[in-house]
């Protein structure tokens, strides 16, 4: 035999003893033990990540139902605050137009009494002008016997009217 196959010889011998040690120390079935272990590590973690990612659904489930809840809640607070308002800016316009109406009435009632008092101040002065008019006329124009006579026809004249 040559070198090079003693030396594959005791390579290959040498590989069948550090092969043999491993067997005889059980490091395959170490190996295997760590292999396993760690193979049912991964299995509980995915596991666990499978748990958490389902409990996670469920939260955001759950926030996303409430998140409708809340969306409808303030809806339905904005509807009713928008009818309140209406209703408020109808009351007033009808409180106004009543003020209106009744500030209308009140002035259009003074100036009618205005007029009835202008009316009559008129009236009254015309009387008070006539009066002295009438008064100037006669003591111009009728002399004392004139005069008696006249105040007794006015009165027998009267005194027909009252009977």
């Amino acid at each position: 035999m040559d070198a090079t196959s003693w030396a594959s010889f005791w390579a290959f011998a040498g590989l069948l003893i550090f092969l043999g040690i491993l067997v005889y120390f059980k490091v395959p079935s170490m190996m295997a033990k760590n292999l396993d272990k760690r193979a049912n590590d991964i299995a509980a973690e995915l596991e666990q990540a499978k748990k958490l990612r389902e409990e996670a659904q469920q939260l955001l489930a759950e926030y996303q139902r409430k998140r409708n809840e809340a969306e409808e809640e303030a809806k339905s607070i904005v509807a009713a605050a928008e009818k309140e308002a209406a209703a408020l800016r109808e009351d007033a316009r009808q409180k106004t137009e009543e003020y209106v109406a009744r500030r209308t009435s009140l002035a259009e009632q003074k100036i009618r009494q205005a007029e009835t008092e202008a009316v009559n101040e008129v009236r009254a002065s015309a009387v008070e002008l006539a009066v002295a008019a009438a008064e100037k006329v006669m003591a111009q124009k009728v002399d004392a016997k004139k005069a008696d006579d006249l105040f007794k026809s006015s009165l027998t004249e009267l005194k027909g009217q009252l009977n």
